[in-house]
């Protein structure tokens, strides 16, 4: 995870494109700037982040199911529920399913989890369409390597 990037994917540990299905992983920083302020003597991860990383994992899922053709874009957060605090250090593993597909836009759920715990959960609906920018296409196609996105999915 690199807060100072917004990246907060570290590797995909399962893909199924028939389930439609992803499962991610993210190491939560043991120290960053962000929780000093967010608590001070409590520090733990913000729910927004949380969110976002649920986010990021769907947006994986959509890449794949569409075979990198379309770009998704979070459009709304609906249901998203914080169930329990993320702490620095902590290992999330997240998981995301698409529920439906259509019209140029995507549903997916979305749980984060540390160890067998719920942390958070939401249903996320994203605009999809073709890249808007070749840049960042060639962006997208590194961090799939680099986050291990099976190449596979990356063709028609």
């Amino acid at each position: 995870m690199n807060l100072d990037y917004f990246q907060l994917i570290d590797r995909i540990v399962e893909f199924n494109l028939e389930a439609r299905t992803i499962v991610v992983e993210a190491q939560v920083p043991q120290a960053h700037t962000i929780f000093e302020g967010h608590f001070p003597g409590f520090p733990i991860m913000p729910g927004v982040l949380l969110t976002e990383a649920m986010a990021q994992s769907s947006g994986w899922l959509l890449l794949g199911v569409t075979r990198f053709e379309r770009m998704p874009f979070l459009a709304m957060v609906k249901e998203a529920k914080m169930r329990g605090f993320v702490s620095p250090g902590q290992l999330l593993t997240i998981e995301a399913k698409v529920e439906h597909e259509g019209s140029g836009f995507a549903v997916t759920s979305a749980k984060a989890r540390v160890g067998t715990e719920l942390k958070c959960s939401a249903d996320l609906t994203f605009r999809q369409i073709p890249f808007p920018d070749p840049s960042l296409r060639v962006h997208m196609d590194a961090m799939a390597s680099k986050i291990g996105f099976p190449l596979q999915a990356m063709t028609p």
